[in-house]
């Protein structure tokens, strides 16, 4: 018989192994650090510019950071903070290179959701907040699966339920109780409204006293930031529903929403959420939170059939919270309304008919809201993942430079699109958002 006692003492032999393959995968303090960038990528895909004319500038200007040089003096190589530096220096042909930003409006919100689990999420999230990184922007990232692979792969597993999305949550109900219970004593009816009480279990676990900023922890990626999950973060479902049943008022789905409305508008750029493969409370705050719905799927008939029953199923959920009544609700926010919706294909094969046919059945039935360019499977991108990395953090000379770079150009093809989107969808956001 296995009961929870006997699961958990397999998941603390799991945690042992993990620590492990965490060992033989980072560096030997169990720390993931970030690689330096060689001159070529400087110049042919970060900055984009004639690599000539970028040896020129720097040579010319002796205070720009000059990377460290090869022992043969052929290639230099730059971290990404001077990457940053010489951003902000630089131009070209009179251009900055700084990333496209509209002015006076908060980060731009994506979540990256669908049903399917292999679908490629939090391949997708990583990836995206890689490139974005290597675009100039300052990233977000929140990660709202209890199975954590974002934040893994991000290099952070030591987390303390606390401090992911349950922590928000939790803190938000206990906010949003103390609020409601100010505004009942200072009704002007005659009558005192009734008081909400919550439990000791919820107001003594000290998420009150927490900050904004406690939940976010760095990465090795100096311009990314992640709220992470971790396993123990699971009955976040359970706890929900029970946060309910003591507050009925508590509009839940907005807690997150809530959360990043209290960061700066200028703390960061873009702000990605890996969604769990399912409807859940922590899922629909990460869609309520979003600007734009970002939906992967692999080109095979089952994730399309799964794909189907996602879009359903959450037209359903999103119509139910359209009917919920509360004064925490922000007003003009319900109905849910997304500024775009894409569908992304994912582990995608040229020369395979089934995947090809696939695509064709996508681009039938949602049109050019399918990305134009699928992530393709490529033989870079499966050992990337096997190192919990994306292939921005690979090293070309790892493998051949042609088999990364197809792997690259696949990741940043699908990229721009989405960046282009984004920036679309930013636009049409209110400056006071």
């Amino acid at each position: 018989m296995f009961t929870h006692t006997e699961l958990h003492n397999l998941q603390a032999q799991s945690l042992k192994m993990q620590s492990f393959i965490r060992q033989q995968t980072y560096s030997p303090e169990v720390e993931k650090t970030l690689r330096r960038f060689s001159s070529w990528e400087l110049g042919e895909l970060i900055f984009k510019v004639n690599q000539s004319t970028l040896r020129g500038r720097l040579a010319a200007d002796p205070s720009l950071p000059q990377g460290e040089v090869e022992e043969d003096g052929r290639q230099r190589w730059y971290s990404l903070e001077e990457i940053n530096q010489l951003r902000r220096r630089l131009k070209v042909n009179r251009k900055s290179l700084m990333p496209e930003r509209p002015t006076g409006k908060r980060a731009i919100r994506a979540a990256i959701a669908n049903f399917k689990g292999g679908a490629g999420k939090s391949t997708v999230a990583l990836h995206f907040a890689h490139a974005a990184a290597l675009d100039g922007y300052r990233v977000l990232c929140v990660d709202f699966d209890p199975q954590a692979t974002l934040s893994h792969s991000m290099g952070l597993s030591d987390v303390d339920e606390e401090y992911t999305v349950w922590g928000i949550m939790a803190r938000d109900l206990i906010h949003e109780t103390q609020r409601m219970n100010t505004a009942a004593q200072g009704a002007e009816s005659g009558t005192a409204l009734p008081q909400r009480k919550l439990p000791a279990a919820i107001t003594d676990m000290g998420l009150d006293d927490l900050r904004v900023t406690d939940f976010i922890k760095p990465t090795c990626w100096p311009t990314i930031d992640l709220v992470p999950s971790c396993a123990n973060a699971a009955f976040v479902e359970f706890a929900s529903a029970q946060y309910r049943h003591l507050n009925p008022e508590w509009s839940f789905f907005a807690a997150v929403s809530r959360y990043l409305d209290q960061l700066p508008a200028d703390a960061y750029d873009m702000i990605i959420f890996d969604c769990p493969p399912a409807i859940g409370y922590q899922s629909m705050n990460a869609v309520f939170a979003a600007d734009v719905l970002y939906i992967p799927s692999g080109p095979g008939y089952w994730e399309y059939d799964s794909t189907t029953s996602f879009i359903g199923q959450l037209a359903e959920a999103l119509e139910d919270l359209g009917r919920f009544k509360s004064s925490s609700v922000p007003a003009g926010t319900l109905p849910k309304a997304f500024a775009d919706v894409r569908f992304l294909l994912t582990r995608f094969e040229p020369n395979n008919d089934l995947h090809r046919a696939m695509q064709s059945a996508f681009l039938k039935v949602f049109g050019d809201r399918v990305a134009p360019n699928p992530i393709e499977m490529t033989r870079a991108v499966e050992q990337s993942s096997r190192f919990l990395s994306s292939i921005y953090e690979i090293d070309y000379r790892d493998m051949t430079r042609e088999t990364w770079r197809r792997a690259r150009t696949s990741f940043d093809l699908a990229y721009e699109d989405f960046k282009g989107h984004l920036i679309t969808a930013w636009d049409k956001l209110e400056a006071d958002q």
